[in-house]
């Protein structure tokens, strides 16, 4: 089969490889749609990955292929989704059902070959079954779309609160449209660039609901906005020292702050923002991941219902599609920003 194929930092090739062989509690995928995640360029092109050589990515969707023996055949030709961590199922995290947080997990795309190929081997238990209604695009963004959920799902706005998303990538764009989908109305939005601010307004949200950091004072236009009080809860979806000081000094007493954004470097506070965080007993809250439980309540099965009721759009946010062959001019382009993109996306066996 074709695949790309990471044999070191900086050194990713589409070539010819074996197809992969199903473990007894495994199937072999036949790979539809695979989403680039932010995730993926540095993995690929900066800090490398757990070992050598590796097939990137975990965001994707496809058909089964084929069972191994301890797999029921029910599976075969099934539309699937695909939770990339691998739990261990033995660690303390595990054994309460919180495999987000296993501390000895597998990863597809990163400790194990992912989707960025023809065909991928992934554990059964790691699958979802698709509605007909839901398209192999949409599942492919169901992982994005499930780390989105459970950032608002630990956070648990109510309505009323005033909420403020800063950082408008991919998951930032996801949150708004979960959070707009529940009752929350007061919404506002923190941007960096024009075809954020194009793409957030056409998901109904008021044009004064969107502050552009770039030409905007972040701080007055959200103070004007919510009576001089702030936010009551604040997602930062950036990752980045400043941001993370905006967040707290945002924030109304009592409120809260949801820290999402993946850090691009090391982070610090001032001695004036850890005091307002005591001062102002703001509650901090880390996410991670998305629940996968195979019950109703999980991440997945709340996003899956959203998207087969249809209030939830995200092939709207689907801004370039290659075929596989053509996946790496995608990575370039997030690489490099030589072009604005919200998610890219290869199709595969089309």
């Amino acid at each position: 089969m074709k695949a790309w194929v990471l044999h070191g930092i900086g050194d990713i090739q589409y070539e010819e490889v074996k197809e992969p062989q199903s473990a007894g509690d495994e199937v072999i995928m036949k790979v539809m749609s695979v989403g680039i995640c932010g995730s993926d360029i540095p993995r690929i092109y900066k800090t490398g990955t757990y070992h050598f050589p590796t097939i990137p990515g975990h965001e994707f969707s496809g058909i089964v292929a084929d069972v191994g023996a301890g797999v029921n055949p029910k599976w075969k030709n099934k539309r699937v989704g695909v939770f990339p961590l691998i739990p261990c199922h033995v660690c303390a995290s595990c054994k309460k059902g919180q495999y987000e947080m296993c501390r000895n997990y597998g990863y597809l795309g990163s400790r194990q070959n992912g989707g960025f190929a023809e065909y991928a081997a992934v554990p059964v238990k790691n699958l979802i079954e698709l509605p007909d209604s839901v398209s192999m695009q949409e599942a492919a963004m169901l992982e994005p779309m499930a780390v989105a959920v459970h950032a608002m799902r630990r956070a648990r706005p109510m309505a009323g609160d005033r909420i403020v998303v800063c950082g408008l990538g991919t998951i930032g764009m996801l949150l708004v449209s979960f959070l707009r989908e529940t009752e929350i109305r007061d919404i506002f939005v923190i941007g960096n660039k024009a075809f954020q601010r194009t793409t957030i307004l056409k998901t109904g949200l008021q044009e004064t609901c969107y502050c552009d950091s770039r030409v905007q004072d972040v701080e007055k236009w959200l103070m004007e906005r919510t009576e001089g009080k702030g936010a009551d809860v604040f997602f930062e979806c950036v990752g980045r020292n400043e941001t993370i000081s905006q967040a707290v000094n945002l924030t109304a007493p009592g409120g809260s702050v949801c820290l999402v954004g993946n850090p691009g470097s090391d982070m610090t506070l001032e001695r004036e923002v850890y005091w307002k965080i005591l001062r102002n007993q703001l509650t901090i809250t880390g996410t991670w991941n998305s629940s996968f439980t195979h019950e109703i309540e999980d991440d997945w099965h709340y996003v899956l219902d959203r998207l087969e009721q249809g209030k939830i759009s995200p092939g709207d946010l689907i801004s370039h599609k290659f075929p596989l062959k053509n996946l790496e001019s995608g990575l370039h382009i997030m690489r490099d920003k030589t072009q604005d993109y919200i998610k890219i996306m290869a199709e595969i066996n089309v």
